[in-house]
């Protein structure tokens, strides 16, 4: 999760999802033994983890968030020279629960734009600070 000024993702040219005014940039990542559950948690703390301007949350101003799906937040490094994804759940599997994650906020009255899940993305963002978090339920 990254606290950007301005952010924007692009599919094959075309604008899917932009923060309409400064706030989060999420890359969710999700793994084998991830649940509904745990995209609710994390959704969540993203709401309400105090790290916008004067200690506040996205909940507190209403910041919106930029939601991404990012596979490679799974890669094992640890052998060789090419990564393993391995760790990362597939698709039909992972899809659902990034939608999860997004609706969650939206439940909580955040204003969620997202990426395109499976596409080949541009992320754009100016990353405000810089603040950069990983969360982990």
């Amino acid at each position: 999760m990254q606290r950007a000024a301005e952010a924007s993702v692009t599919v094959e040219g075309e604008l899917v999802g932009r923060l309409p005014s400064p706030g989060l940039v999420v890359l969710v990542g999700v793994t084998h033994d991830d649940t509904a559950a745990t995209a609710d948690q994390l959704a969540d703390k993203v709401w309400n983890l105090r790290i916008l301007d004067g200690e506040r949350s996205c909940a507190d101003l209403g910041a919106p968030l930029l939601v991404v799906s990012q596979f490679t937040l799974y890669a094992d490094t640890r052998k060789g020279r090419r990564p393993s994804w391995n760790n990362a759940a597939p698709g039909p599997v992972a899809e659902p629960l990034v939608t999860v994650f997004a609706e969650a906020l939206r439940g909580r009255g955040a204003h969620v734009e997202t990426g395109r899940f499976g596409a080949y993305m541009q992320v754009s963002l100016v990353n405000d600070g810089p603040v950069t978090l990983i969360l982990e339920a």
